[in-house]
């Protein structure tokens, strides 16, 4: 199996070489960098799996690394934030991070999380187990359509009036999770334990910018706020 490469973008030199260290002994390659200017000119030269950035990175920050990732991959990004009420947080989801975690943290977390995105990056298929709701319309080839909106889970390719929808990975599971039961409320809880594999409580802005985001690719009417619930895909 091959190994996983991170980049890692600190400039914090005992923060950055403590977790390099850490996630090696757990069997990651680790490319490390002190700065968002190099760490652009690393993702480039390595093309990692995986990037950890810090919001807080000279040079070149943190959320502005991760829009610069994201106008050239898919690549999984998570962001890392000392403060978590910040609005720092809320930014990087914007900018196209799947996931954060907040500073100081334990690299068991940090693991688990990795690991985590990884996970849902590397899925053949859609999620099962989604619940029995309304039907979306169906001609015999797998694909899901609701009006001029096609989803093929298979395929994991969407399509608005005929035209493919570029979706991050995280944005198609989201998606996914909708498709499978339009017309149906989910709960922010329930997309955190689906989507990002959530066991525990997590941040629901998570949820709320990747709803935001994907409905500025497939249409701002297509998924509906339950004010009090969560979100639904209208059928």
């Amino acid at each position: 199996m091959a190994e996983t490469h991170v980049l890692f973008v600190e400039d914090d030199d005992v923060i950055r070489e403590a977790t390099q260290l850490a996630l090696e002994r757990d069997g990651f390659v680790v490319t490390a960098a002190p700065d968002g200017l190099s760490g652009l000119e690393a993702f480039r030269a390595h093309r990692p799996d995986i990037a950890l950035l810090d919001v807080m990175v000279p040079g070149l920050d943190g959320v502005s690394l991760c829009r610069r990732i994201r106008d050239e991959s898919t690549v999984p990004v998570i962001m890392l934030s000392a403060r978590a009420d910040s609005i720092d947080v809320v930014l990087g989801l914007e900018a196209g991070a799947d996931d954060y975690v907040t500073k100081p943290f334990e690299v068991t977390v940090l693991v688990a999380r990795i690991r985590a995105v990884l996970r849902r990056f590397g899925h053949a298929s859609g999620p099962g187990g989604a619940g029995q709701a309304a039907e979306p319309e169906d001609d015999g080839d797998g694909v899901l359509r609701f009006g001029d909106l096609e989803v093929d889970p298979e395929g994991m390719e969407v399509r608005k009036g005929g035209r493919t929808v570029a979706l991050t990975p995280t944005e198609m599971r989201l998606l996914l999770e909708f498709s499978a039961a339009p017309g149906t409320v989910l709960s922010r809880d329930r997309l955190l334990e689906r989507v990002w594999e959530y066991g525990w409580g997590g941040d629901t802005r998570v949820v709320d910018v990747h709803v935001q985001r994907l409905r500025g690719k497939i249409g701002q009417d297509r998924i509906e706020t339950v004010r009090g619930f969560g979100y639904k895909l209208k059928p």
